[in-house]
């Protein structure tokens, strides 16, 4: 019988690939949603938003990115340590130099990423790297050309 509806994926139906997506040059903020959408699976057909369909997603080189405009040094990010008057914040250059530079991506990826048990097992497809090696080669990720997808996502000086 012909419907209208799409059937709901299934979990145990959901086919899961691997990619593998290079973040040097690319600009943050344009990169995060595209790998927010792999992650929930909103490119595929059968989506639902109930199920973890997404892909597993890993990202090299992401101590090369970049912020337009004067957001590396005037962006700020804030955390509260839960003590009164603890509240903490650093700009993306300093998070850059510093020890895990990988995280401006998965923070930026996670607010993207609705919040809950779903949320957070779609975060746990996220792999992110500093440098160009990772240990995920026996995946076989296919490669996402994120700079040919629009040229916005890559700035002039990269």
């Amino acid at each position: 019988m012909l419907t209208r509806i799409t059937a709901p994926a299934k979990p145990a139906e959901v086919e899961k690939k691997w990619l593998l997506i290079d973040a040097e040059g690319l600009v943050v903020g344009r990169l995060a949603t595209i790998i927010a959408n792999r992650l929930r699976g909103k490119h595929k057909t059968n989506y639902t938003p109930h199920v973890d369909c997404g892909d597993n997603v890993i990202v090299i080189n992401a101590d090369k990115v970049r912020f337009t405009g004067n957001k590396l040094n005037d962006k700020r990010y804030y955390r509260h340590t839960g003590h009164p008057g603890g509240i903490k914040e650093t700009s993306p250059a300093k998070v850059l130099e510093g020890r895990f530079p990988e995280r401006v991506i998965i923070k930026a990826v996670e607010r993207m990423v609705p919040r809950g048990p779903l949320g957070r097992q779609q975060m746990r497809n996220l792999r992110v790297f500093g440098g160009a090696e990772h240990p995920h080669a026996a995946q076989s990720p296919e490669v996402l050309d994120v700079k040919s997808m629009n040229r916005k996502n890559t700035t002039i000086a990269g």
